[in-house]
């Protein structure tokens, strides 16, 4: 029996409706929801299977979120017309989703889980991307999947001072501020966004709105799981425990875990010498031990080596390299290390490393960024590449990853806060490659950046830059441990990672996942401004190595000239069929693209040599130039005629030098007085009323010769 669709709407404010629907689509996923404000509309479906794989030892949770252009009347650009792999956008979005919905499965929960949610309708106001985790939550929420908690995620934006929850998307051009907050009912689960120099206080206010949005959007749920009917969620197969083992794990290795732990050496030392306890530990269980065993036995020690760890950080104040909490591993930095790229800057913290580069391009270099509500080209990107190499492993190389993505998109938002505006004539691409990794090559990437953008003369005002942060909390005693730039074993093991970049005067960017229960607004205010020092230790370097941005590009570098025509000239720029603007390009060697915005025609003109640039100018603003009655302009003759010579005194604007305004001396005809090519100074002496032509003169520009004396009588 079929059963009859259910639904609940809920108002996110300023009298918006959300509606959720389920039980009319998708009828066969496990649970399927649809999300609708005004025309947008997403559909969300999650599908489990009944039992693991076997040997399953990680939660396979896979999220994608996918925009179809039929759901805003397009047809998709590429070859095949079909949509094809995740854009950016799309990776970015299912991102965000995935780390929010994670940590709602039981921690021995290892069954494929398989989340997709597809915009269907779209609408060119409703922003998408602030309703696809609502809608991934609640379609859980009404199947029997077993999840610990319903959750939702909303986008908080300042607008002109206000603070707005799930703005439009033409609300959002004009904001100041912009995060994308996950939480459950009494928790925050994740944050992400971007802020032109927010303060910490900003970003705690619009926490708390969020939460209470969020609140409002979990109700509604679990109202729709009310009216479909709680289902008992299934059970499910657990892995296999042995207390015995567990105990004879914790015997052998938990002192010496600690010894290692507490001895500050450095990333590969440590790894070797937990290998090899693990190594000794294995074969303590004696040959009669049998595979299954050895295999729960390194799971207990990778279990132990996470307690011990933390109870280290928390009871004793230090960590894995032997720094205290608040302390950012040593720096070392330069600019210009390559002598190339346009920009470029090297920089280490610890054990992570950024080779950083900046190319400058023209507006023909620009990127279109498309998704199925609007396409938008931008000037400035980032792209992040993390090589196997840069931990020491061995993999394929199979182009960016989700991470890669993440990473970039981070650091992207956090240095575009400073750049130049839009008058600004270079496309600008920064690329990141890390060399070496051991916590946060992110935020060494935003650092990286900064300096190499300065050092291509890119005009950033401030430095940016970005330290990565950590928090373990032991709910026993309450006791907890706010970490400064945090090492990559400390990323798993903490409760909550944060990333926070900014200038001196206030934050750029955020990412934070949050994994513990009951993280009060204090301790969130805490790390804030424990994170803020450390921000503010880094920056300090940053300005010593780079104080500000050169004033001119290097020398090797493109240059690039914007100019402004009116409208009426385009068309004279352009010539017929494209033929002036073609012959300015060859003779001068220089990129010109030339578009109409409002009443003006915007030329930008890009060359590698300063020469050729002039050259282009000075041709350009000839075209455009309106001719004035005397002046003296310097042409070429382009024709001869028996009554004078036709020549060109401003590109595209020639006139007549009549055979009689040569010289002062009668000439009878041109013979062998000027010859195409001849270079020479006229004046433009005037311009015919009714044709409009052009009046030319050299004599003028000639001393006249001394007039000759009358015969006159002899006086008397």
């Amino acid at each position: 029996m079929v059963s009859q669709p259910k639904s609940v709407v809920f108002d996110i404010g300023g009298g918006r409706e959300v509606t959720i629907g389920t039980g009319k689509l998708a009828r066969q996923a496990d649970g399927a929801v649809t999300v609708q404000q005004g025309n947008c509309i997403l559909l969300a479906t999650v599908v489990a299977n009944k039992d693991p794989k076997e040997g399953q030892e990680f939660f396979p949770l896979s999220v994608d979120y996918q925009e179809k252009f039929a759901s805003a009347g397009r047809i998709p650009g590429s070859f095949f017309k079909r949509e094809a792999r995740l854009n950016d956008y799309e990776v970015l979005t299912s991102r965000l989703i995935d780390r929010a919905l994670r940590p709602l499965f039981p921690e021995d929960y290892f069954c494929d889980v398989q989340v997709l949610i597809s915009l269907v309708s779209s609408d060119k106001e409703v922003m998408p991307d602030a309703l696809a985790c609502l809608a991934a939550s609640a379609a859980l929420a009404v199947s029997d999947i077993p999840i610990k908690e319903i959750i939702s995620e909303v986008r908080i934006a300042r607008v002109e001072g206000k603070l707005i929850v799930n703005p439009m998307r033409s609300e959002l051009e004009k904001a100041d501020m912009e995060f994308i907050i996950a939480a459950t009912d009494k928790n925050l689960m994740m944050v992400e966004g971007e802020a032109k120099e927010c303060s910490e206080e900003d970003l705690v206010k619009a926490l708390e709105l969020a939460h209470d949005a969020i609140r409002v959007q979990i109700k509604a749920q679990e109202e729709l799981r009310q009216q479909v009917g709680i289902k008992t969620k299934r059970d499910y197969k657990k892995p296999e425990q042995n207390e015995a083992l567990q105990e004879k794990v914790n015997a052998f290795a938990k002192d010496k875990i600690y010894q290692i732990s507490k001895a500050g050496s450095s990333k590969h030392e440590r790894s070797d010498a937990y290998d090899k306890l693990k190594e000794e530990l294995i074969a303590s269980l004696g040959e009669e031990a049998t595979d299954a065993e050895k295999k729960m036995a390194k799971k207990y020690y990778a279990d132990l080596q996470w307690e011990v760890v933390r109870n280290m950080i928390l009871d004793d104040r230090i960590r894995l390299d032997g720094r205290s909490l608040d302390k950012v591993r040593p720096l070392a930095m330069e600019v210009d290390p390559l002598p190339t790229p346009h920009g470029s800057a090297l920089f280490t913290r610890g054990e992570t490393q950024s080779l950083t580069t900046v190319t400058l391009g023209t507006p023909l270099d620009e990127l279109l960024v498309e998704s199925a509500a609007k396409s938008d080209y931008t000037k400035f990107i980032l792209h992040y590449n993390f090589p196997p190499f840069s931990t020491g492993e061995v993999k394929m190389m199979r182009g960016p990853g989700r991470r890669e993505v993440g990473h970039g998109n981070l650091a992207m938002r956090s240095l575009k806060q400073m750049m130049p505006g839009n008058d600004y004539p270079y496309t600008v691409r920064v690329v990141s490659d890390i060399l070496e990794s051991n916590g946060s090559s992110s935020m060494a990437t935003v650092c990286a950046g900064s300096l190499a953008l300065m050092d291509a003369g890119v005009p950033l005002p401030k430095h940016v830059s970005g330290v990565a942060m950590g928090l373990i909390t032991r709910a026993s005693d309450g006791k907890n441990a706010i970490l400064t730039d945090i090492l990559g074993d400390e990323d798993h093991l903490g409760d909550m990672d944060f990333k926070v970049t900014g200038t001196r005067e206030g934050i750029c960017g955020v990412q934070m996942d949050i994994k513990v229960d009951g993280l009060s607004m204090s301790t969130m205010r805490e790390a804030l401004e424990q994170a803020r020092k450390g921000r503010l230790h880094i920056l300090d370097a940053m300005y010593q190595c780079m104080p500000e941005a050169r004033s001119d590009v290097k020398p090797h570098a493109p240059r690039m000239v914007k100019l402004f025509i009116d409208k009426e000239f385009i068309g004279a720029v352009i010539g017929p069929q494209g033929k002036i603007i073609q012959e300015i390009q060859r003779e001068t060697g220089a990129t010109i693209n030339l578009e109409e915005v409002g009443n003006f025609g915007e030329v930008s003109i890009f060359s590698p040599a300063k020469e050729g640039l002039d050259k282009a100018v000075a041709w350009i603003k000839g075209i455009v130039a309106m001719p004035e009655v005397g002046t003296v302009y310097e042409g070429t003759v382009k024709g001869i005629k028996e009554f004078g010579a036709f020549v060109e005194f401003l590109p595209g604007k020639q006139g007549l030098l009549h055979i009689s305004e040569i010289s002062w001396k009668r000439l009878e005809n041109m013979d062998g007085v000027l010859k195409e090519g001849d270079r020479v100074k006229v004046k433009l002496i005037g311009v015919d009323e009714r044709t409009g032509k052009f009046k030319l003169s050299r004599k003028v520009l000639m001393p006249k010769p001394d007039a000759k004396p009358s015969n006159q009588a002899p006086q008397q």
